[in-house]
């Protein structure tokens, strides 16, 4: 007896992105989902958005090592009907807001010797270019966000390690000048202090990729407790960015393989005040 087929079932429609930070949030919910593929090119496309707004699909698929295939179908994935929609979208929204500083830089280091006046130009440009990124990108609401959990922390915990131990000292610094009661986890003597993370605490976590191992450890713990994040990181694909927080990407220009971390240093210097202010200490 043959068997009576029904109709197909209906599958449900994704919708593209109304705009840049809905598909950064969308990254962040699927990049782990993804097939290998399919995550280098969210991986690609999330750290160069002034090249999504200016070339070609089979220029992008080249520079992320992958076919021109597997960029389509990210696109599709992603809810774009194509790449060329996922385009529109970064340069309206992009184009005006971050214009192509590394073909600048580029041009600088082509010009001239490795001179220290040479590299105090590449370096000045660098991060004047990434300060001025942060304050047209930067999330207003997360920001506002981060600093109401900070505030009203009990103790503010705080972890960024290798590149970005500079950034979490002067927060530690900053925050015990304002008599802030906060806690640098430092990891000096590979000492850890995860017992101290008590209820009512927040945790801030920096890291950039390539992310350290210890710094998406201990806010895994705090997550696992309860405790309120902030995390500072680079990609919506980050695994910091994969913990329910309040997510703050910056975005730093590299001179060489040196990140300057002015963006950075500048929104920990924004939020250390901030929070002082909001607690009346300052």
């Amino acid at each position: 007896m043959d068997r009576v087929k029904g109709p197909p079932m209906p599958t449900e429609e994704i919708t593209a992105p109304r705009s840049l930070a809905e598909f950064q949030e969308r990254l962040r919910r699927v990049s782990r989902s993804l097939p290998k593929r399919l995550k280098q090119c969210a991986e690609y496309v999330a750290s160069n958005p002034d090249k999504i707004a200016f070339s070609t699909v089979a220029d992008i698929a080249a520079d992320a090592q992958v076919p021109a295939s597997a960029m389509m179908r990210f696109c599709q994935e992603m809810g774009f009907s194509g790449y060329s929609q996922m385009q529109k979208l970064y340069r309206e929204e992009y184009s005006q807001k971050w214009p192509d500083y590394s073909t600048r830089l580029s041009s600088l280091r082509n010009g001239g010797a490795e001179s220290p006046s040479t590299l105090l130009a590449e370096f000045s440009e660098a991060g004047r270019a990434s300060i001025e990124n942060l304050a047209r990108s930067i999330d207003q609401d997360k920001l506002r966000r981060a600093v109401t959990v900070l505030a009203g922390a009990r103790t503010i915990h705080i972890v960024g390690l290798r590149r970005t131990f500079a950034v979490a000292s002067y927060l530690a610094y900053t925050f015990e000048k304002m008599r802030i009661p906060a806690i640098l986890h430092s990891g000096v003597g590979n000492f850890t202090q995860h017992h101290m993370l008590g209820d009512g605490d927040a945790l801030i976590a920096i890291s950039f990729a390539p992310y350290t191992a210890d710094t998406v450890a201990l806010a895994e713990t705090a997550a696992a407790r309860g405790l309120d994040l902030v995390v500072i990181t680079d990609l919506p694909t980050s695994p910091l960015a994969a913990l329910d927080a309040v997510h703050l990407l910056v975005s730093e220009i590299d001179v060489g393989n040196f990140r300057v971390l002015a963006a950075t240093m500048t929104l920990a210097m924004t939020l250390s005040v901030a929070v002082g202010a909001r607690r009346r200490v300052v």
